[in-house]
């Protein structure tokens, strides 16, 4: 049947560590593993992309420093390698994460194309486009338009839908698709993992996993730390996915030296995963947070801060532990109660590790990505 044939999904995403990169990756995987193909569109090649697995396919875009503007465009040249991509191979799909550039970009680049033979435009929002740009008067007109020229907008969580219909004059639905995560097997035991980190057997491994963006609340995140008793109870390791130097002030002024452990730029992140013991967040807005996920995945509880869409990841008390925003105090209390407790600990685990699965794998999530391209393929979007 020719509803049923593979498709051809362009997916533009940044390339660099954070969710949405991730999540766009992971994606492109899984439809490649269903037979289709993902072809990846941007300046660099994601970094949790996988080189030779059939299927996926980068096209780079070339950004050129012309002297005639004061800051190099991007969305221009992408636009245009959106266009190229979408002639040559016949793209069916042009899914974009993030309205600015690249839902802008995916919508000129339809407008380049012979009627009838453009892509259609799926645009996700991730959180950044709607909680900070899009209250900006210099961008929240071209979100909106963007937006409003997509043939389906998604969001990632019921939080984010309901701030992009707040901040924005978006007439048309939103549909909510969850991320998913779907890891890939450790390459090392946890015990040689714990070793090389220097984590003893009657320490626990508190993990957390961000890009260091402000809004991830570091500041926070080491305050909590510093507070937890008793300290040699634990050891803080942070997969930091940009430079972490200026927080090294605050570990030395909390007290915290030989206490946090940072590892930068991680792309095996599920050896440390499956070492861990438990999740710490401190972030003052999440659209979802996907390094909670991760940790579900491998029956690591989190600890975090009760915002954004992360009650829609964790159930307080069930599954982890949700603590009022920037409450340093109620986040090392609750940390602490996990870590004198192991079998409260291994308890929400198991049922993190089960809600991870049923809610938010592969299996649950990527048909519903499929059923959307083939829904807007067939011309019934969301309109």
């Amino acid at each position: 049947m020719e509803s049923l044939r593979p498709l051809k999904i362009g997916i533009t995403c940044y390339p660099s560590v954070g969710g949405s990169g991730i999540l766009a990756s992971a994606l492109g995987e899984e439809l490649a593993r269903r037979g289709h193909e993902a072809h990846f569109i941007s300046y660099e090649r994601p970094f949790r992309l996988p080189w030779g697995a059939p299927g996926i396919f980068f096209h780079p875009v070339v950004i050129n420093d012309y002297g005639l503007f004061k800051y190099p465009d991007y969305t221009l040249p992408l636009s245009v390698k959106m266009a190229e991509v979408s002639r040559d191979v016949g793209l069916d799909v042009l899914h974009v994460h993030y309205a600015v550039p690249h839902a802008t970009a995916a919508v000129l680049a339809r407008s380049m194309l012979p009627e009838g033979s453009a892509p259609r435009v799926v645009t996700t929002l991730h959180g950044t486009d709607t909680t900070l740009l899009g209250r900006d008067a210099g961008y929240g007109p071209a979100i909106t338009h963007a937006l409003e020229r997509s043939d389906a907008v998604t969001t990632v969580s019921e939080f984010l839908k309901r701030e992009t219909q707040a901040h924005l004059s978006v007439r048309r639905p939103i549909e909510v698709i969850h991320n998913f995560f779907e890891p890939r097997p450790a390459k090392r035991p946890r015990e040689a993992v714990r070793a090389e980190l220097g984590i003893g057997e009657r320490e626990a491994m508190v993990l957390h996993a961000s890009n260091l963006r402000p809004l991830k609340r570091i500041d926070v995140l080491l305050e909590s730390a510093a507070r937890i008793r008793p300290r040699e109870s634990f050891k803080l390791v942070i997969l930091a996915g940009g430079d972490f130097t200026p927080f090294m002030g605050d570990v030395e002024r909390l007290g915290l030296s030989g206490r946090v452990i940072v590892r930068e730029q991680i792309s095996e992140i599920e050896d440390y995963l499956q070492a861990a013991d438990i999740g710490l967040f401190t972030s003052d807005v999440e659209s979802f947070c996907l390094s909670i996920l991760e940790a579900m995945c491998f029956g690591c509880p989190s600890v975090a801060t009760e915002v954004g869409g992360i009650p829609e990841v964790v159930e307080s008390g069930v599954s982890g532990l949700l603590v009022p925003h920037a409450d340093t105090d109620g986040l090392a209390r609750a940390v602490e109660k996990l870590i004198a407790d192991p079998a409260l600990r291994r308890a929400m685990g198991e049922r993190a590790r089960a809600r991870a699965r049923s809610h938010f794998s592969a299996e649950a999530i990527v048909p519903r990505y499929v059923e959307l391209y083939r829904r807007v393929c067939a011309g019934a979007g969301m309109r």
